[in-house]
This record gives structure tokens, sequence and C-alpha cells, in this order.
């Protein structure tokens, strides 16, 4: 594969065939991420499906009440609009950046048909989401078993796969919504963090120290994960025999 001509720094779209990916090319269009920004509604048609290059998207489902709460997240590992690929075009929850960035855009149409012709895009897009569904099985049973602050450090080691920088903006709110607890909470346990040595909260930036000691003091959850992604989807260049 000739990888300078097909890196967009996804790694969904790094695994496509190059024929694959060059019937996609035309109609991938390059935007930024901005805070807050809506991807798609709930219980709404999704028009577009979106492949992170950096930053996060955060899948939010809103109860009758009005409270909210963040059920699983979207960096360049991915895709946001998931049911996309499962033959769908509604979700019951609404997709938005939480962590600036930038991305490709693409018609959900277009997908669909892409994934009808070729069955090796059909099978990285199913590939991706099975990794997508463990990941928020694991997350439903970390909430459970593990502290907040191991909850806390496995959080910040995603986003900062993410993001390829020390240094990002995650907010009080997002990072409540992460960890399924109050902003006062948020504020605690960043300071255990602060005083660990681990990383500097100010502001809604955050700034990764110590990437070591994050490891050391996550819970299971996060190399769990990954070692997921990594049997379901291989290496960057190309899915594993």
């Amino acid at each position: 594969m000739d990888s300078s001509s097909q890196s967009y720094r996804n790694r969904l779209l790094e695994l496509l065939n190059p024929e694959d990916f060059e019937r996609l090319r035309p109609h991938l269009r390059p935007l930024a991420f901005d805070y807050r920004q809506s991807l798609y509604e709930a219980n709404q048609s999704i028009p577009f499906v979106y492949f992170p290059t950096d930053g996060v998207a955060s899948l939010v489902n809103t109860m009758a009440n009005g409270s909210a709460a963040e059920i699983g997240t979207i960096g360049n590992e991915g895709m946001v609009g998931l049911p996309v690929i499962l033959g769908d075009r509604l979700a019951p929850t609404s997709a938005y950046v939480q962590v600036p960035g930038a991305g490709l855009r693409l018609r959900a149409d277009v997908l669909s048909h892409e994934l009808e012709r070729s069955s090796r895009t059909r099978m990285v897009m199913l590939h991706y989401a099975h990794a997508f569904f463990n990941q928020v099985a694991q997350s439903a049973a970390c909430n459970h078993f593990h502290s907040i602050e191991q909850r806390c450090c496995r959080w910040l080691l995603m986003t900062h796969d993410r993001v390829q920088s020390d240094q990002f903006l995650l907010t009080q709110e997002f990072l409540g919504m992460m960890l399924g607890v109050r902003r006062t909470s948020v504020t605690a346990v960043a300071s255990v963090l602060k005083h660990w040595n681990l990383i500097e909260y100010r502001r809604g930036r955050v700034t990764i120290l110590n990437r070591t000691g994050l490891e050391k003091h996550a819970c299971e959850c996060y190399a769990v994960s990954k070692r997921q992604f990594d049997r379901l989807l291989g290496h960057p260049l190309g899915l594993e025999a």
C-alpha cells in the first residue's frame, strides 16, 4: 500500500484497500471540529459520517428530565455515525465535539453504497463497530468496579492518544460526563492527579506531565480496550492476517 497517497491519520481510512479509498477520496471533505459542534442529533436522520483525525467526539444520551450522560467517545481510531455501518440512519444518542480538532466528512449514502460494493470496506467498518461496542461494555464494567482516580487516568490516556499532543482542552463538564460524576468530584480528582505530578489542569486545559505515571495509576480497562482495537483492526496500514 502506498501510504503517502492514503494517510489521513484516521485508522479506518488507512485500513482500506487503495482502490476502495480512491473511490471515497473525492467525497471526503476536511473540516475543523469546534468545541460543542453538533455532528448529528438523536432520533434524526444521519446525513453525514465523520472520520476524526484529531480531537474527540462524544455520544450523549439525554434523559426525559434533560440530564445527559456520555456513553462513548470517538477519535482518530474510528468514525462518528456507527448506525450507518449497521444499515440504519437513526440513533437514540446525539453526537458532538468535546475536544476540538479536525476530521473528514462523508455523505452517509456514499458510505452505504461503498459498504455494499466492497467486502474489505465492510469488514473494516464492522470490525470497528465490534471494537467500539467492546469499549462501551468495558466502560460499563469500569464504572462499577474502579475508583474515580483510575477511571480518570484511563480517560486522560484515551484522549491523549487521540489528540497526539500533551496539551488539550478538556472541560470539567466533559470530564464529569465521562466519569459519571459531578463537577465537584472532577475538581477533587484533578487535584489528586496534580498532586501526583501526573497532569496540570488550568481553565479547562489539561497538560500531560507523566504519561507513564498515568498508565501506572489507570485501571486495566485502558489496556483491555486497546488490545481489542488492535486485535480487530490490526496495524494502521492493514489488517493482520
